[in-house]
């Protein structure tokens, strides 16, 4: 019996053939080159890690010099005390995952990693929260005393180019460096993310023109996670 081809009937099972075939094929690919970003993705946080320090690895790089600079890691609860410590327990914590899925800020873990460069010894926390469309994140480093901030490195989901997006340079990257968590009296106040033009004290940097959302979102997401670990680095500078 001939087909006929110009027939509603094989026009629509050509067309489910075409997408089981289509779809078959992209599921494998999808699959096929999961593993590859996973490890991706997995050196691309060591890279972020390692910037917060002062460090700019490549991707290949970014493994064994993780392992030079973090001499330790722990994952904090929400009171500042240690609850799991070892190499690969706070890498082992997700962040975004935890952000998204656990709404009580109290029940989340709190990943640190203790890094050693040029004879001095770094905190670095992750922090996330939301931007103006989206998440934004990224990674502080504090001195050893818990206060002085040595770096930081934001990104973000899917910031506006040119406003909010700016977060994740230099520019506004640097001007953490120095600044202070601590007040004169001995207060955990953050380092704030103020107007524009406003920036005048220890504890506050610019945020972004025009990207008011976007700069709000790293003021409370800083404020929100580095004060849980005041009381790490009380006890470990007593």
């Amino acid at each position: 019996m001939a087909i006929d081809k110009d027939s509603n009937s094989y026009t629509f099972g050509f067309a489910i053939a075409l997408v089981i075939v289509v779809g078959t094929l992209l599921a494998f690919v999808a699959t096929s080159l999961k593993p590859i970003q996973q490890e991706n993705t997995r050196k691309e946080k060591m890279q972020n890690i390692l910037q917060a320090i002062k460090e700019s690895p490549s991707r290949d790089e970014a493994e064994v010099l993780f392992s030079q600079r973090v001499s330790e890691e722990f994952v904090l609860d929400f009171q500042g005390q240690i609850q799991e410590q070892g190499k690969g327990t706070a890498f082992a914590v997700d962040i975004r995952k935890e952000f998204k899925s656990i709404a009580d800020a109290s029940q989340r873990k709190y990943p640190l990693y203790e890094c050693k460069k040029g004879g001095n010894t770094y905190y670095v926390i992750p922090v996330i929260g939301k931007g103006l469309w989206a998440a934004v994140w990224g990674y502080i480093a504090l001195e050893k005393d818990g206060n002085t901030v040595f770096g930081a490195v934001f990104d973000h989901e899917s910031e506006t180019p040119g406003l909010g997006a700016e977060i994740a340079l230099p520019g506004f990257q640097d001007s953490f460096q120095n600044k202070k968590m601590i007040n004169e009296k001995g207060d955990f106040v953050s380092v704030r993310v103020v107007k524009p033009g406003k920036e005048n004290s220890p504890h506050a940097v610019d945020g972004i023109s025009g990207g008011t959302f976007t700069s709000n979102g790293v003021d409370e997401m800083i404020a929100r996670t580095v004060k849980v670990y005041q009381p790490f680095f009380k006890n470990n500078n007593n």
